[in-house]
């Protein structure tokens, strides 16, 4: 059984209200939220909305709030109960609030087929998400490019079945595709027909039930006795950016955010506050890019080091790629060099005749994951860090804390997260007997 709440998370004196869904699957807690459109008065919100009052204007106010409370209520869980649950995530949830405030087009005014859908879905999104969302959808709409150019066949919204999926499957594989990758770009292609069905558009009747499971993978991180070598790589063996990207990979691994957060961090960003001992600790405060949640984190005193030793200053801000690219060569020569099993891109350096049709330049050079035994510095990418801050601290630091740093909406989605293994969970818990 699904339930709807509403909150007031806006600083602002008038903000939008978040509508939060909860339920429950398979015996783990799921917490999706999205905004809707229905602003009202912070003042009003939490004093006077769920209290009787004689004062008629605010008794009107009171009505309407509610009214218009019911009604998405109601379409919410009307949708929930007419979808797997299995299916549902915080894009899905905004989607039906998208759908409540601006209902089905005459459906042949859209188009049918799914590539040009496609852009028409992708147009419809792009104030609402983020950078990082709309290059998934774009990179997902360029492999179903190639697919369409192969099979020699325009793909209509109402084929995406059982059958569809194992074409897919089956093309996606020859070409070295990751399983998970390919149940990332289901799982998009699915939200593309259901945003097209509920603009009225037929879909198959067995779009619901075409399974995107996610596949084990290695989880590698840094743990601590790892991070003690790459702090102590002598300064001289590294030139100056290898320096400021080794400052930012011990900031990421001791603050857990992505690196769409942390290498945004500015000392402005920094406060003290005074804890219960009357000692004064240094937090910093920013918006999660991905979740814009406003985060509130403690800072670790190996990131207050390395603050102290720029004068205040966090390293110099570099692009994903060269962090990823640098960040290997540090733990090479802090030689995290041990042989592990994982997986890394490699460009496959292969253009076929598909290829060549392409028009974006970009996606003529792709990559791939390849499996394998490689020596750990391989395998590093900005997102060790915040790996390595939920599996280091796991344990030593109460769950709640961790999720609060983290982001994690659920603990089953953060203990997912974590590089370890049940062996390593369970001798964590020998420490508590």
């Amino acid at each position: 059984m699904a339930t709807v709440n509403f909150l007031y998370r806006s600083t602002k004196e008038k903000a939008s209200l978040h509508l939060r869904l909860l339920y429950r699957l398979n015996d783990a807690d799921f917490v999706f939220g999205a905004n809707t459109k229905l602003e009202v008065l912070k003042d009003y919100w939490s004093k006077q909305h769920k209290k009787k009052s004689k004062d008629i204007d605010i008794t009107n106010m009171q009505t309407e709030v509610n009214n218009e409370l019911n009604k998405i209520e109601n379409h919410i869980i009307n949708s929930f109960n007419s979808i797997n649950p299995i299916e549902i995530n915080k894009e899905w949830l905004q989607s039906q609030i998208d759908w409540y405030y601006n209902p089905p087009q005459e459906a042949e005014l859209l188009p049918t087929e799914l590539l040009k859908y496609f852009d028409y879905f992708i147009e419809c999104k792009k104030n609402e998400i983020t950078v990082g969302t709309l290059k998934k959808y774009n990179v997902s709409k360029h492999l179903l490019q190639r697919y369409e150019l192969e099979k020699k066949s325009k793909i209509q919204i109402a084929d995406v079945n059982d059958k569809f999926r194992l074409d897919f499957e089956k093309y996606c594989l020859k070409n070295n595709y990751a399983p998970n990758t390919i149940s990332k770009d289901l799982r998009t292609i699915k939200t593309v027909c259901n945003h097209a069905g509920h603009n009225g558009l037929k879909i198959s009747h067995q779009l619901g039930t075409i399974k995107t499971p996610n596949y084990k993978i290695e989880k590698i991180y840094l743990n601590f006795d790892e991070l003690q070598k790459i702090e102590n790589i002598d300064k001289r063996r590294l030139n100056d950016n290898y320096d400021n990207a080794k400052d930012w990979l011990i900031i990421s691994c001791y603050t857990g955010q992505r690196i769409s957060d942390f290498m945004r961090f500015t000392k402005d960003m920094i406060r003290l506050e005074k804890n219960k001992e009357g000692v004064f600790k240094p937090f910093i405060e920013f918006t999660q890019v991905k979740t814009d949640k406003i985060m509130t984190v403690a800072l670790h005193p190996k990131v207050m080091a390395i603050l102290e030793k720029r004068e205040g200053n966090f390293p110099k801000v570099i692009s994903d790629p060269k962090y990823n690219l640098y960040i290997k060569q540090v733990c090479r020569i802090g030689k995290i060099t041990q042989k592990i099993k994982g997986s890394k891109l490699s460009d496959i350096k292969k253009e076929d005749e598909t290829e060549k049709k392409m028009k974006d330049k970009e996606d003529v050079k792709q990559y791939r994951k390849e499996s394998g035994m490689f020596p750990k510095w391989e395998l590093i990418t900005s997102h060790i860090g915040r790996r390595s801050f939920a599996s280091n601290f796991y344990g030593t630091i109460p769950t709640t804390y961790l999720m609060n740093v983290t982001g994690h909406s659920t603990e089953a989605m953060f203990l997912n997260y974590l590089s370890k293994s049940n062996k390593d969970l369970a001798m964590e818990i020998t420490n508590y007997f």
